[in-house]
């Protein structure tokens, strides 16, 4: 037992670990420092792209929003000119009648 922790090693144990054995574990404990700092980046640098792909999508969007509201602009538009289309044309005919009726009574006379 040491500093109240007790250990349960086998009979077998070769007893306090050797400087080699140290200095591979501190290795080892060196590896996975590293590891853990690179893999720390990697997430930042995963995060910071997620981050760009959003603010790309949510620019795509409101474009999209754009071109909707256009396009509806656009068929409104459109619809305006149909109507005007049909009221001159019903103008047109009716004109045509009175010019027919003129040149009738024109000729009558």
């Amino acid at each position: 037992q040491r500093d109240g922790i007790h250990l349960n090693l086998p009979s077998d144990f070769p007893g306090p670990p050797h400087s080699k054995t140290i200095a591979q574990i501190s290795e080892i404990g060196n590896s996975i420092s590293a590891a853990v700092e690179e893999q720390g980046a990697s997430t930042q640098e995963i995060a910071r792209n997620v981050q760009e792909a959003a603010k790309g999508t949510e620019n795509v969007n409101e474009n999209i929003g754009e071109v909707n509201k256009g396009a509806q602009e656009t068929g409104s538009a459109a619809s305006q000119v149909l109507e005007a289309t049909h009221e001159l044309s019903q103008q047109a005919g009716d004109l045509r009648t009175e010019v027919e009726k003129f040149l009738t009574t024109v000729r009558a006379a």
